[in-house]
């Protein structure tokens, strides 16, 4: 789907809330610099910018009447229809907010934002499914009330007007009840995919050829690594989320043994916690993955804290025993100067890359091969003549270290995963003497 491009009435503020007395790597201007990189991917025109330190935040609006009071005046006189907060407003925060700027300002926080740019790039059932899921969830807290503007909320996915690209739903009124339904219906469907994706994953395994994952922060260069390592057409744009439905291809290492690599959508700071969640069909890449390869930008200001914001969401996953890589990419427009180091990836093989120049990518394929093959068993095998299909699958997804066609078949030293060596179980060769 083709990114919706500003228009007339597509003119937004964007605001931050810098809290005293809580430190952070990021200063707001960082924090607002994300936000209107955010906006731009979802087709808004940013044409202003206005931030405040507080000791806490407002619980009736965040920022406070008399900053509101501001805000309005800015929007005024910036002709400006949207309004956009780096963080994620109560239901209550939001009716005030309105009564205050008016029923015709777009008050969109971070979390509906983010929904709204997946909206815009889910393209596959799957990833259409997992934004309506986590829109539903956004919007049932919301429906308390009978604020204006809500049935517009449930619009449809598409082309609309930003914040108001709800799941699809045609009808005026979305009351709890229909809201409930329609999440237990995503989520019955979503188990379904998460069924084929296990049943898929038992035929690789069996297969024996290994998966490596691409995680990183969005706009990181992952889609350009997963197309200069498999010569893939992924979408690569400098835009956050360019990239948003998983795409695998087959990689051919250096030594001919063969894997999958695939991309998935790129984390981010602040991501919603029901996106995260309704997004583990797709994640689920990950944690089937036997190698993590981790794609930093390695020219961000804030490299080393992108890279701990990944560690986290992994964390959550649950794959911290599977091996990981870290590649800092980028390398290219890095200025001189040592490269960042993340504390949490102290213990974690690294190395410098450019995706888009190629510097370093066949050491890089060196390294996926080397640490796919530290996780290989160890097998000597006969192989009856009559089965000749199995040496080719051995050459493509096993590393062969010796061979000896004998009389009675072919005698293998193979290094092969885990899930094929059970297949080969029945070819164990029972009467192996030193061949040599």
């Amino acid at each position: 789907m083709e990114p919706r491009q500003p228009g007339a009435g597509d003119r937004a503020i964007l605001v931050g809330v810098k809290l005293k007395g809580k430190p952070s790597p990021w200063t707001i201007e960082d924090s607002l610099e994300e936000l209107r990189q955010l906006a731009i991917t979802a087709g808004l025109e940013v044409v202003g910018i206005t931030s405040q330190k507080i000791a806490r935040p407002d619980p009736a609006t965040w920022i406070g009447s008399g900053k509101a009071q501001e805000l309005k005046d800015i929007l005024t006189a910036q002709e400006a229809a949207y309004v956009l907060f780096d963080d994620e407003l109560s239901p209550g925060q939001t009716r005030n907010l309105e009564k205050i700027l008016g029923a015709e300002v777009r008050i969109i926080d971070r979390p509906r934002l983010i929904l709204d740019i997946f909206g815009q790039h889910a393209s596959s059932r799957e990833g259409q499914l997992q934004v309506e899921l986590a829109q539903y969830q956004y919007l049932l807290p919301r429906l308390t009330g009978s604020h204006a503007g809500l049935a517009q909320q449930v619009g449809g996915t598409g082309a609309g007007p930003v914040g108001l690209r709800g799941p699809g739903e045609t009808q005026l009124e979305l009351d709890r009840r229909q809201a409930r339904r329609r999440i237990a219906v995503l989520k019955r469907e979503l188990e379904e995919v998460r069924t084929q994706r296990r049943q898929q994953r038992k035929q690789r395994e069996r297969a024996g050829v290994p998966v490596v994952a691409i995680v990183g922060y969005t706009n990181a260069g992952k889609s350009s690594l997963l197309n200069a390592l498999t010569g893939a057409q992924v979408l690569v744009q400098d835009k956050l989320f360019a990239t948003l439905d998983p795409t695998t291809r087959r990689l051919t290492l250096p030594g001919g043994r063969e894997a999958l690599l695939t991309d998935t959508v790129g984390f981010i700071r602040k991501l919603p916690h029901d996106l995260v969640a309704a997004f583990r069909a797709t994640l689920e890449g990950v944690e089937e993955a036997s190698l993590i390869v981790h794609v930093v930008d390695s020219s961000h200001p804030h490299a080393s804290e992108l890279a701990a914001t990944v560690d986290s969401v992994l964390a959550s996953l649950k794959v911290g025993s599977t091996p990981r890589l870290v590649a800092w990419n980028k390398i290219d427009i890095l200025a001189a100067g040592a490269l960042p180091v993340a504390p949490t990836q102290s213990n974690v093989d690294s190395i410098e890359i450019s995706a888009k120049t190629g510097e370093n990518l066949g050491a890089l394929l060196a390294k996926i091969e080397k640490m796919l093959g530290e996780a290989l068993v160890s097998l000597r095998i006969l192989i009856p003549y009559d089965r000749y299909d199995l040496l080719g699958l051995l050459y493509a997804q096993a590393t062969v270290e010796e061979r000896e066609d004998a009389a009675q078949g072919i005698r293998l030293l193979v290094s092969v995963p885990e899930g094929l060596a059970e297949r080969l179980a029945e070819f164990t060769d029972r009467e192996f003497q030193s061949w040599r």
